[in-house]
């Protein structure tokens, strides 16, 4: 997945990961740098193929990829991550072999992701597999978490 390695090899998306690792490395609810990203993609695409949805595997992985980037500047400045994520998305996407389609339809689905509503295809696969990804049935922060009960995951899906 050459358009993959080329955002994971982006000196900007090494800079905003490493930012908001290192903002989060005391954190004791989810955090969403690298490992965060990863298992959002895996269980998106995993979704994907059982649901064949038939979403190309690098759109997937870039949205995935990118869908917290915005996390920085919420840390920054207070900015809504899904909206700054879609641009900071943009700038980067820019650098790779994405179409200019492509990468509007990316931004789009990193600019939603906090809603299931939106009616779009990978909008709605990055709210799920984000959600998803969330361990809540072995977290030690469980009790103090902020998500309502109905939206812990209590075991595996997929």
């Amino acid at each position: 997945m050459k358009r993959i390695d080329n955002i994971l090899s982006n000196d900007s998306y090494k800079s905003y990961i490493r930012y908001i690792e290192n903002k989060e490395k005391n954190r004791k609810f989810c955090c969403h740098g690298m490992e965060h990203c990863l298992d959002v993609a895996r269980l998106a695409y995993i979704i994907s193929l059982e649901e064949n949805m038939g979403i190309d595997k690098e759109l997937i992985y870039a949205a995935a990829l990118l869908h917290d980037i915005g996390r920085a500047m919420e840390y920054k400045d207070g900015s809504p991550h899904h909206e700054t994520g879609a641009e900071i998305a943009e700038e980067i996407l820019l650098h790779t072999d994405f179409s200019s389609d492509e990468i509007k339809t990316i931004c789009h689905a990193i600019a939603c992701h906090k809603s299931e509503s939106d009616g779009d295809e990978l909008c709605s696969l990055l709210y799920r597999a984000d959600k998803l990804s969330r361990c809540c049935f072995s977290c030690e922060a469980y009790d103090e978490c902020y998500w309502d009960e109905g939206m812990k995951n209590q075991t595996i899906r997929y």
